[in-house]
């Protein structure tokens, strides 16, 4: 399913060049983000046509708690939407650069970039607070050609798929336990739909339940040339 924002239909693009393109991976623990962003590293590199130049960003990159030095180091807010605008700069120097060399080699020399829950992710985890401090930067992004894949999965599937991620705690889990875990998923994941209607990026959500990451990862570069 395609979401379309509201906001979305009342924005003017500026066109800054148009010689970058992206997708922003998102999606909650368990619904396959490493296998479907390895998957669309492979085809895109595989393609015959295309951006020479790649730009993949995971998660180390932009979340908000990190491990330093052994210990979980959790970012203010502040200084975790100063690292994510310094992200967006780095893309933006490079869609800068690419356009100052011109029109010759056009496909070849922009840029395809992959961020790995670089936004919804922050807009859950800030649910609560005032999101317009995350607009300029999803703007920012959209003029970029960023759009959105978010990665999902059935409540039928929440069980195994964290029983495969984490075997030894689901062994030690008791039912009670199992299906909070499975319900705080399904929540978690609501959360992240409701988020989608909110920003002006666009969004597919991709079912992973059969687990077809080459599938996938197809659907999303089709989303993408749309």
């Amino acid at each position: 399913m395609v979401y379309m924002t509201k906001i979305l239909t009342k924005i003017c693009r500026k066109a800054i060049g148009g010689t970058m393109r992206g997708i922003i991976l998102e999606g909650q623990s368990y619904a396959g983000k490493s296998s479907t962003l390895r998957a669309l590293k492979r085809q895109h590199v595989q393609a015959e046509r295309g951006e020479q130049s790649i730009v993949v960003l995971t998660e180390n990159y932009s979340q908000i708690c990190n491990m330093i030095g052994g210990e979980l180091v959790f970012l203010e807010r502040e200084e975790h939407l100063r690292l994510l605008q310094e992200r967006v700069e780095m893309l933006e120097q490079l869609n800068a650069w690419t356009n100052k060399l011109g029109s010759d080699g056009y496909e070849q020399r922009g840029v395809f970039f992959v961020l790995e829950r670089f936004h919804l992710n922050h807009r859950v985890f800030w649910s609560k607070d005032d999101l317009r401090f995350l607009a300029g930067l999803e703007q920012r992004l959209l003029q970029l050609g960023a759009k959105c894949a978010l990665l999902s999965i059935s409540p039928a599937k929440a069980s195994q798929r964290i029983r495969e991620r984490n075997s030894a705690k689901w062994a030690r889990w008791s039912p009670a336990e199992r299906a909070d875990k499975c319900r705080r998923l399904m929540q978690e994941q609501q959360m992240y739909r409701e988020q989608v209607q909110l920003t002006c990026i666009p969004t597919v959500e991709v079912n992973t339940d059969g687990q077809d990451w080459d599938l996938y990862a197809a659907q999303i570069l089709n989303f993408l040339a749309s």
